[in-house]
């Protein structure tokens, strides 16, 4: 699961530098997912180890970031499309990212869910 973790990381990375760079290097905020994907990576790095504690320990971390990050940019997506009330979005670039990230963000949350899990229940804590 730390190597999905890097992976996502790469992801909302390259998101986050995407949606900079098409914003016309203006809009800072449009990097907020390329610092959650740098947590992710770093996270996910540290979850590399023997020691299944601190393997533990870093994935849940990870984990918690990924639902912040869900958190985060889901309903702030939600609520651009809900004033817009059918009208052209003022920021359709900010509400691709944002629903991006909420949907990377939560299918990262239900992969390492389902991982968690299946440790549980193999009593294997090495997930």
């Amino acid at each position: 699961m730390a190597k999905i973790t890097i992976g996502f990381g790469v992801v909302l990375s390259v998101l986050g530098v995407w949606g900079f760079m098409a914003s016309g290097n203006m809009h800072w905020t449009a990097l907020i997912p390329t610092w959650f994907g740098l947590a992710l990576m770093f996270s996910g790095a540290l979850a590399i180890t023997e020691d299944a504690k601190r393997r533990m320990l870093w994935m849940h971390v990870a984990v918690t970031l990924g639902l912040l990050g869900f958190l985060g940019s889901g309903p702030r997506a939600i609520t651009l499309l809900v004033k817009a009330h059918g009208a052209p979005l003022a920021h359709p670039l900010a509400v691709e990212a944002q629903s991006a990230m909420a949907t990377l963000c939560l299918i990262y949350v239900a992969l390492c869910v389902r991982s968690f899990i299946a440790a549980r229940r193999s009593g294997n804590l090495s997930a």
